[in-house]
């Protein structure tokens, strides 16, 4: 009975270690994910994880996470970014590619990707980086004040300023007459920096009239920040336009000596 007892016994402790065993991760560590296109910016702020096409989970970078796979697993990762700047609203960037890497998991060891997206090859864009020779966007009817031209060393972008007695600011796009509707993504891409809140909309051109869309109010940011604005469901709404103009536009803050807007690369993708 002895012999029994201790026989059970060890082969308790055995499934014990094997099932320990088994529960230790290996760890996945992700700093950045880098945008691979030449003179692009971005702002991917998560990385959504597959292995093996099963969703491992959504990591705010830079993020180390365990991994419960082993030997040598096809990681698939996408490029997340907030919606609107919103934290609570966050996606994979339906116009990055997925990027693939073999890797091989050994439990209690980290591994360190650094993925590089691209555009998907299938998407379409405006675009007003400002550096061509001219623009594709104008000073609407109701701005009190010009778009100014800055060239920053290599950088060049757009800036639009309001004092004294001046009280708004607002340029468009041109007309944009392609868009997709039903429900396909469309998004603008601006990097901007403002001591003021600005706001970004769409004009919707009827063939009789003309509506104005506001969408977006955007925070004051000293640095230069990128933002990802979801004009979706506006195009998508907009059922019979013969076309769209995305425009941004501020309005005088009085309690600051004057207020300036400068923003560059925007791009409306879809």
């Amino acid at each position: 009975m002895k012999k029994i007892s201790y026989l059970l016994i060890l082969l308790v402790i055995f499934s014990c270690q094997k099932e320990d065993d088994n529960g230790i991760p290996s760890y996945l560590k992700i700093d950045n994910i880098f945008l691979g296109e030449e003179n692009t910016s971005s702002n991917i702020t998560d990385a959504w994880v597959y292995i093996n096409d099963q969703l491992q989970g959504v990591y705010e970078l830079p993020a180390k996470f365990p991994v419960l796979e082993e030997e040598i697993q096809m990681v698939r990762i996408k490029a997340g970014i907030k919606v609107n700047g919103i934290a609570s609203s966050r996606i994979a960037y339906p116009f990055y590619n997925s990027y693939y890497q073999e890797t091989t998991f050994t439990q209690n060891e980290t591994k360190t990707i650094t993925p590089i997206v691209n555009y998907l090859d299938s998407i379409d864009y405006f675009l007003e980086d400002f550096e061509g020779a001219g623009v594709n966007i104008e000073i609407s009817a109701i701005s009190d004040t010009s778009l100014l031209m800055i060239y920053d060393g290599d950088n060049n972008y757009g800036s639009g300023i309001l004092n004294d007695s001046l009280f708004t600011f607002e340029i468009a796009t041109d007309e944009l007459m392609d868009l997709p509707q039903s429900g396909s993504p469309v998004f603008l891409e601006l990097d901007y920096k403002s001591n003021t809140q600005f706001l970004v909309g769409v004009y919707v051109n009827y063939p009789q009239s003309v509506i104005q869309k506001d969408l977006l109010w955007i925070n004051p940011k000293e640095e230069w920040n990128k933002i990802y604005i979801n004009l979706t469901n506006t195009i998508s709404e907009g059922v019979n336009a013969t076309s769209f103009k995305v425009f941004i536009g501020m309005k005088r803050d009085f309690e600051l000596e004057e207020n300036i807007l400068s923003f560059d690369n925007l791009k409306i993708v879809y």
